[in-house]
């Protein structure tokens, strides 16, 4: 995963980013058109602004079991992607395909390759506890 884009605000350092998994499971007849699905809702979501990076992926011990990886700058990057003409029209009905489970992860932990772990504050309010 990338590190994001880390600023400094009110002298704490934070990282923004954001990890989107949508999983699907996709019969074998049914792969040729979501493959297609996938690759067009990857294609107009790659436009949006805040948009890092992207794949399509599929389960190596079961090829039904489909991710797409989208990385975004912001949960509101994301949620204004979602908002887009564009996207409604070509990636809104392949969503809704997904498996509903949390598909949408903020970065709290990153490390480069041979670097050190970088962490990050979370956007959401202190839980109890913490």
């Amino acid at each position: 995963m990338s590190d994001g884009v880390t600023v400094i605000l009110s002298g704490v350092r934070r990282l923004i980013a954001m990890l989107v998994l949508n999983r699907f499971v996709v019969s074998p007849d049914g792969q040729d058109e979501f493959v297609d699905q996938a690759h067009a809702a990857l294609a107009v979501l790659a436009q949006r602004p805040g948009y890092h990076s992207g794949r399509l992926v599929r389960a190596l011990e079961d090829t039904a079991s489909w991710t797409l990886v989208t990385e975004w700058e912001s949960v509101g990057a994301y949620r204004r992607a979602l908002g887009a003409f564009d996207v409604k029209l070509h990636a809104t009905a392949l969503l809704a395909r997904s498996v509903d489970e949390p598909s949408a992860f903020e970065t709290l932990a990153s490390a480069a390759p041979g670097g050190p772990v970088t962490t990050a504050v979370s956007d959401r309010a202190a839980e109890p506890g913490r």
